[in-house]
């Protein structure tokens, strides 16, 4: 086992035992790795829209635009009511491989980053390397929102992202974005024998549903030619659905779940538009006729841009050189890199671990990922000088 191998093991075992899941602090774990960085000369900003979270954004390196980020996310999802065979939040390592909640996803990437660090301090780097470490992003990404917006303030412009989410250290250039969304109904209850004298929130919601059926139809037609995906167009389901509670009751309140799958922003842009003027011209104002106190409110669990493949992207391009790799692949799972693409940064997702492992009892990354891992973030030194 290699000196850089037994300390990204030590310094992950660290990482593991501050219990950063989404609906608790990551701050403890922040200021660890913030305090890391700092000793070997990195300038440290932190960010913030929620109390008692942070994110943190560093570079080593001369004060210039370029360079290259480092990404990963600090929060893990919840770990009540899955079947440990041990601890979740204190690693083990057993037959080559390290188990813990977020040794696959995703401070696997952020411990190695941490040891090559030290071997970046040591050169004359004439291209920053940047880490970001962000929270919440299992939530929504809402983390990487704020920082991103603080690093478009600070005018500084990196080049390149690479997020080291598990993809089997597999170079991924594109997934799908994913917008959550649920629509609630308000109507006038009242008995089932007077239904004029009611606003039926149910049968809206039906309707609502109905024309969202409509429109999604016309999406396979608007799939990009040569689309990587599968399906290769974007998608919409209806996941949800909750009104009623009695057979002779008219309801006065109906709710619908629902989400996209996003190839590409115009898709978005379309099915939202159409909703949105079928819920204003014709809906709302039927319902409101009847009663003003009626009405259709929406809100949305997230909304996180996809990761658009991109022609000759230096990100994928820089990768495969650090790889020696060639080929390149789109998932299905979403992630951050999304967001800095869309502003302006070229993006690519690689990183140890197989999403496979992600979100399960007893997660574990292989020995030989986080090894392969270190061996491309030590070779990226190299292009830094």
């Amino acid at each position: 086992m290699t000196n850089d191998l037994s300390e990204t093991i030590e310094i992950l075992d660290r990482l593991i035992g501050f219990e950063t899941i989404s609906s608790q602090s990551n701050a403890e774990c922040i200021a660890w790795i913030q305090e890391y960085l700092e000793n070997l000369g990195a300038k440290c900003v932190l960010s913030s829209a929620v109390e008692g979270k942070a994110n943190l954004f560093a570079t080593l390196g001369p004060d210039v635009d370029g360079g290259i980020i480092l990404s990963g996310h600090t929060d893990v999802v919840p770990v009540a009511g899955q079947k440990w065979s041990h601890d979740p939040f204190v690693m083990r390592q057993s037959a080559g491989r390290l188990y813990g909640r977020g040794t696959c996803d995703m401070k696997g990437f952020i411990a190695a980053s941490l040891v090559c660090a030290k071997h970046y301090a040591t050169l004359d780097l004439q291209i920053p390397v940047h880490f970001a470490f962000t929270y919440d992003e299992e939530v929504g990404c809402l983390g990487a929102r704020v920082l991103i917006d603080e690093l478009v303030k600070s005018g500084l412009k990196p080049s390149v992202c690479i997020v080291g989410e598990p993809t089997s250290m597999r170079i991924i250039k594109g997934h799908k974005g994913c917008c959550e969304y649920t629509t609630q109904f308000t109507g006038v209850e009242g008995h089932s024998s007077q239904p004029d004298l009611c606003v039926n929130a149910l049968e809206y919601a039906t309707r609502f549903v109905s024309k969202l059926m409509e429109v999604r139809a016309n999406l396979p037609a608007m799939a990009p030619k040569n689309s990587p995906f599968d399906p290769p167009h974007s998608t919409s389901s209806i996941c949800e659905f909750q009104s009623g509670v009695a057979h002779n009751v008219v309801p006065n309140t109906a709710t619908v779940g629902w989400e996209m799958r996003v190839v590409q922003k115009s898709d978005h842009t379309y099915l939202r538009g159409e909703m949105q003027r079928f819920v204003d011209d014709v809906l709302r104002p039927e319902m409101q006729a009847k009663s003003p106190a009626a009405d259709i409110a929406e809100t949305f669990a997230s909304e996180v841009d996809g990761l658009e493949p991109e022609p000759d992207s230096a990100a994928v391009k820089i990768v495969q050189e650090l790889t020696g790799g060639n080929s390149t692949d789109v998932v299905a799972f979403g992630t951050e890199a999304g967001l800095f693409q869309q502003n302006g940064i070229s993006t690519v997702i690689c990183g140890p671990g197989s999403i496979e492992q992600a979100h399960k009892p007893d997660e574990y990354v292989d020995l030989s990922q986080l090894d392969t891992c270190l061996a491309m973030l030590k070779r990226l030194g190299d292009k830094l000088v």
